[in-house]
């Protein structure tokens, strides 16, 4: 299982290098059935003018419209970034057997850092969650990101000033 969620943890890595070129927050998901891949997408929030267009919510619309249900019991969803509020919400409602992501979200993780929503006894599911795979990976691709878009601000601030 290690193994395997390195793997999948190293191809969602790929899905957000492709929102990174493409300007968006790099994060990217795979969600999987055993050791099969139903599903894979980046953030598109900015292209799709769409507040809810996260790598997540995508992938799980793209699985649940292959599968033809909204519910994907058995299935693992890899991502690059701790999800948000939204993205928990969505995991409960599709009955996500388990999580595994990289880089945890002190602003906004709602999985281990602000909540723990997927382990919450007062909710009717709960998934499995694992942590911190790849997680200097994963954090670094979106250090690099919003470094270079406040060095792009500053030089921007600059020319105007």
């Amino acid at each position: 299982m290690v193994e395997l969620d390195r793997q999948m943890m190293t191809l969602a890595l790929e899905e957000a290098g492709h929102a990174y070129g493409e300007g968006e927050v790099p994060v990217g998901a795979i969600l999987t059935l055993g050791d099969k891949i139903i599903a894979r997408s980046h953030n598109r929030v900015m292209a799709l003018a769409d507040p809810t267009a996260h790598a997540e919510i995508l992938a799980l619309r793209s699985a649940c419209e292959k599968r033809v249900n909204y519910r994907l019991p058995g299935v693992t969803l890899y991502v690059t970034l701790e999800p948000c509020l939204m993205c928990a919400g969505a995991i409960l409602q599709a009955r996500l057997a388990r999580v595994v992501f990289g880089a945890f979200d002190l602003k906004a993780g709602a999985v281990c850092t602000l909540y723990r929503v997927l382990q919450d006894h007062r909710l009717n599911h709960r998934t499995e969650v694992r942590s911190g795979v790849l997680k200097e990976a994963c954090g670094e691709i979106l250090s690099r990101f919003f470094r270079e878009k406040r060095v792009i601000a500053d030089i921007g601030l600059d020319a105007g000033g």
